[in-house]
């Protein structure tokens, strides 16, 4: 049993964020039940990376285990009202339209706190539910840049590189997942539901608490250097350096020493607080010249030895294989029942007592709307006519 067992979530969002984070409530055993349109979310009909999966895309599988899935058309009145027999025995709705939507159709917090009081709603959008920006297309790249993180990376002058993941994403899925925990824990206090309101924007601000302060207490300015440097507020060298057969990061080492192990003079008499920001680019460019000449293998044994902070740059087949992965049991493998043997990163935080388990993988459009709908008290002749009259969906595997 998890932590969660015995919580229900409807998890009504679309795309990453809000999936991810209903995905991590059933990872720790809520019974999170996947409400989608008869057509299936939009996720479901966009391949990610070009891998489309069998019948489920791979996007959609990444971010839908631990689910059960209903089909129900909430523009149909049938299907409004199963809705809200649902809502009934739910403890978190989590949702992600636009700002106004979840109003048009009738499943906004006012609405669904009347009809139980001590539900938990997670609403989640770009900007904020208002504000001049509450029309904008909350989009992960689109939020880097506006974020500011973008521009403490690189080099001056030229075009800022992008996080690797949809970080903004990420971080605003963990974000909704952490305040509807709070907000459980409150209601376990005061049997109190309340309104949870989370937004991209203020996610991956909040994530640059250090930098930020940087410069609005420190006043120090957010200032690219010539060479790509991996941080405006980190002293050089810091970044990643080609090797003779790869790439291996460096991190702010203690100028002396490192100058020992690379054989670069010039670093001998440097002061670690005044010239690694001063000269920058050139202790950057310098350390860049000789790490090129020795293997990364070399140079991880010579520095790490030396008690300097430096690691590999992976690739995706070097971290499958890494030991300390392998050891943290980082990655989660079962078999799926269309997609065939899947192996993803599993939950990332170990509890003695009440582990998270996968259940069941991601389901196909519509698997458990007979099943959802059973245990919400309805019998099979009226499962029967709301599917016959297109206000639900029973998918078939």
């Amino acid at each position: 049993m998890g932590v969660l067992t015995g919580y229900r979530v409807l998890d009504c969002s679309i795309a990453m964020a809000g999936p991810f984070a209903a995905q991590r409530l059933g990872d720790l055993g809520a019974d999170v039940v996947k409400i989608e349109p008869v057509t299936g979310e939009w996720q479901r009909h966009v391949a990610a990376g070009g891998a489309e999966g069998n019948k489920i895309n791979v996007s959609f599988l990444s971010l839908n285990r631990n689910k059960r899935s209903l089909a129900v058309d909430l523009k149909n009145p049938e299907g409004k009202e199963v809705l809200m027999d649902l809502v009934k025995t739910a403890d978190v709705f989590l949702q992600n339209y636009r700002p106004g939507v979840a109003k048009r159709l009738g499943v906004d917090y006012e609405t669904l706190s009347k009809i139980n009081p001590g539900l938990v709603y997670v609403s989640m959008s770009g900007y904020g539910e208002d504000g001049p920006y509450v029309d904008r297309p909350g989009q992960d790249l689109v939020l880097q840049g506006m974020s500011g993180a973008m521009l403490s990376a690189g080099r001056e002058g030229e075009a800022p590189n992008a996080a690797g993941q949809y970080l903004v994403d990420a971080v605003t899925a963990y974000t909704a997942f952490e305040g509807a925990l709070a907000a459980l824990l409150h209601r376990e206090r005061t049997g109190e539901g309340q309104l949870v309101q989370v937004n991209m924007l203020d996610a991956i601000v909040t994530l640059q608490m250090q930098e930020l302060a940087v410069y609005t207490v420190g006043n120090k300015p957010q200032k690219r250097s010539a060479e790509p440097h991996a941080h405006v507020y980190i002293r050089a060298p810091y970044g990643a350096f080609a090797t003779a057969d790869g790439f291996i990061i460096v991190a702010f080492p203690k100028l002396a020493k490192f100058g020992e192990v690379i054989g670069e003079e010039s670093f001998l008499t440097m002061n670690d607080e005044v010239d690694t920001w001063t000269h920058r680019d050139d202790i950057f460019a310098k350390t860049r010249e000789k790490l090129k000449h020795k293997t990364s293998a070399e140079w991880m044994q010579l520095l790490r030895a030396a008690d300097i902070w430096c690691g590999p740059v992976y690739g995706y087949d070097d971290l499958m294989t890494d030991p300390q992965i392998a050891h943290n049991g980082t990655f989660v493998e079962y078999d799926h029942p269309t997609e065939g043997h899947v192996k993803v990163p599993g939950f990332p935080i170990k509890f003695s007592k009440t582990p998270s388990t996968i259940e069941r993988g991601a389901p196909v459009t519509g698997q458990h709307t007979r099943e959802v709908l059973r245990e919400a008290g309805f019998n099979d002749e009226r499962i029967t006519s709301l599917e016959q009259s297109g206000a639900i969906l029973e998918g078939e595997i």
